[in-house]
């Protein structure tokens, strides 16, 4: 049976080291959040989120708006936040209902962008500068841990662009995959390393796993109050060597990792950052 990687556990080491390096900051680091609209998974996520901020003393502010409310409206709260010394992070909560994220999201300041979805930032992280990556990636590596081989990622190329960064500096060969390939077991038997992202619960079988791969399971679905993964566990654990579960996997994991991109973006702004930054951000946060 697959080792379980507990991301809860992880998760909550990183924290206590962030909130022992809030403790001794000159001032507390600010996080604002723009949720929009009524999902009730955006909702629990934010809540989620203020929660872990407030539990190691990391300011956090919140502005809802309506499912409606104008693009403009959100852009110009965003250029307030940009100019404010007491945010170090902007986030804004995906998906939107409508308006569009791409826009709104290259509004932010590159160094108050925490979820890493920037332009900027994404070009930095491929250039190897100085960057915030994002949380998801960044936990999704920090699960990974030190093994090495060759990656399948089944996701969109957006979801995969950061991964695909961050595993080619871990020395490990990625290459992304729709959901929909008709040879998808093919390529996912052939990883080593196998991170599912697609939404769809139960979709990862255990005879699309290489014997002994690490899998990451990223998806996180409601059907009838339970919380399902991408993964069918059970068949899935039979056959890999660890798995992440859900939930308790990833979802940890990026809260953590928003945390510390919460603390890098307060060095940044306060020019602390070191000249050797690189995507590479866990050899250099409260995550070690």
């Amino acid at each position: 049976m697959a080792e379980i990687l507990d991301g809860r556990a992880i998760a909550e080491r990183i924290r206590e080291k962030i909130k022992q390096r809030v403790a001794n900051l000159p001032s507390k680091p600010g996080l604002a959040v723009l949720l929009v609209g009524s999902n009730p998974a955006s909702h629990t996520y934010v809540n989620i989120k203020q929660k872990a901020c407030e539990e190691v003393g990391i300011h956090f502010e919140k502005t809802s708006y309506s499912a409606t409310e104008t693009e403009e409206t959100l852009i110009n709260h965003i250029r307030t936040l940009n100019a404010r010394a007491d945010i170090h992070g902007i986030l804004v909560q995906l998906p939107l209902p409508s308006q569009d994220a791409t826009r709104i999201i290259a509004e932010i300041n590159p160094e108050k962008d925490v979820d890493g979805f920037h332009p900027e930032n994404v070009r930095r992280l491929k250039a190897g500068e100085p960057a915030i990556a994002s949380a998801v990636a960044l936990g999704v590596m920090k699960l990974i841990g030190p093994r090495t081989g060759d990656a399948v990622i089944v996701s969109s190329p957006l979801f995969a662009e950061p991964l695909i960064t961050l595993m080619k500096e871990r020395r490990i060969n990625a290459i992304v995959v729709d959901g929909d390939d008709p040879s998808l077991a093919q390529k996912t038997k052939t990883a080593d390393i196998l991170v599912v992202a697609v939404g769809r619960p139960e979709f990862l079988t255990g005879e699309m796993v290489k014997p002994g791969a690490t899998v990451i399971d990223v998806g996180t679905t409601k059907k009838d109050g339970v919380l399902y993964g991408d993964a069918d566990r059970a068949s899935v654990a039979s056959v890999a060597g660890a798995l992440t579960p859900v939930p308790g996997g990833v979802g940890p994991m990026t809260v953590a990792m928003l945390l510390v991109n919460v603390l890098k973006a307060y060095d940044l702004q306060g020019k602390q950052f070191s000249d050797h930054a690189s995507s590479e951000q866990q050899d250099e946060d409260p995550s070690e």
